[in-house]
């Protein structure tokens, strides 16, 4: 499966299919929350099974060095 479908079926299993959302507010507000949690909690074999946020803060601390 690409990436985006991927990500599209992710967002559709883990929030949209689970939640009814009344607003655009709402909406917004899940979407914001459901991307801040996805990034520091999935792991990603393409980063050595670390979050999003953990591989970026690594490679910022590389960088720096």
């Amino acid at each position: 499966m690409r990436g985006a479908e991927r990500f599209i079926r992710t967002l559709k299993e883990e929030l949209l299919w689970i939640r009814t959302l009344s607003t655009v507010e709402e909406l917004r507000r899940a979407l914001l929350e459901w991307a801040r949690r996805s990034t520091e909690h999935w792991l990603l074999n393409h980063y050595g099974f670390l979050s999003p946020g953990q591989a970026r803060r690594g490679l910022m601390l590389k960088q720096a060095a």
